[in-house]
């Protein structure tokens, strides 16, 4: 039975007053630049994908240059695992060897990518998939930073650092209705390939392209303080305070830190936010209510 003329009257006057509220916000971001990190832990299930897809889409449509970055953490553990390759660990990163590489650089550059690259033109965008590679976009030091294991210091093997960060390929592509979807995988300067961690890659794209707005999509809601409430709005210094005194603490350190480069280089505010909450992307941007933590200098 369809519904009476009335109901559906006032839900197109509700549609029309959520459009007029979200006027100001695209204002705010027209042709403006926001690089979104869309993290494997953020993925959840095909039905999230595709939604993200669309709020990106969305958000290109309104005005605003989306750059996608994207990790998969969890996708490169299963396929190491399909092919019986072991993955291991040391304090938390993964120690990337040569078999190694050669399975993150197939899984983040070819499936994940090309699967969101389908979900956003699908939405009726147009994506296109690169890495680090392409154009020279990012050159990858060996990471310089070594971890202590059980007394030993463990190489993490082909784990890279930004370096160098090259735009032209990236000011050829935004503002012409195209959307540029980025898996983390970088060439070495001295030539090979370096995996590189999704949010510091994101980090350091937002911060060559002086992005308005950088979003930390992730599985947690932001930070939080003590009470485990999020903390909706924060500085640099306040953000150095709540390591210093232990509130903010283990994976959130490193997330808050590149959030810091991000600002210092150039971007205008950074948010952390939870991923798997339905259209996170839009209610941030486009709505008064916000979400996460949003961080600036």
């Amino acid at each position: 039975m369809n519904e009476p003329l009335s109901t559906q009257v006032s839900e197109a006057q509700l549609q029309a007053e959520v459009l007029a509220k979200a006027l100001p916000h695209m204002q705010r971001y027209d042709d403006a630049i926001v690089v979104v990190k869309y993290g494997g832990h953020a993925i959840s299930g095909e039905e999230g994908a595709r939604t993200f897809a669309q709020d990106i889409v969305l958000l290109e449509q309104s005005g605003v240059n989306p750059v996608v970055v994207h990790g998969g953490g969890p996708q490169i553990g299963a396929m190491l695992a399909k092919l019986g390759i072991k993955s291991e660990f040391a304090a938390g990163l993964r120690i990337t060897d040569k078999a190694t590489v050669e399975i993150v650089e197939m899984v983040l550059a070819g499936s994940i990518n090309k699967q969101i690259v389908g979900f956003i033109n699908e939405a009726g965008g147009k994506a296109i998939g690169l890495c680090g590679k392409d154009g020279n976009m990012v050159r990858a030091r060996k990471a310089n930073r070594v971890v202590v294991d059980n007394d030993h210091v463990v190489d993490l093997g082909f784990v890279g650092e930004p370096d160098t960060v090259d735009t032209t390929v990236l000011d050829q592509i935004l503002g012409r209705d195209l959307i540029p979807v980025l898996a983390p995988v970088a060439a070495a300067v001295d030539g090979g390939t370096y995996n590189v961690n999704a949010d510091t890659f994101a980090g350091a794209i937002a911060g060559a392209l002086g992005a308005k707005r950088f979003l930390l999509l992730t599985d947690v809601p932001g930070v939080l303080d003590k009470n485990k409430q999020l903390l909706p709005k924060l500085t640099i210094a306040e953000v150095r305070a709540l390591i210093a005194d232990g509130t903010i603490s283990g994976g959130m350190i490193p997330k808050v830190e590149t959030c810091i480069y991000a600002l210092e280089a150039g971007v205008e505010g950074v948010v952390i936010l939870d991923g798997k909450v339905p259209h996170a992307v839009l209610l941030e941007l486009l709505t008064d209510h916000g979400a996460g933590t949003l961080i600036t200098r």
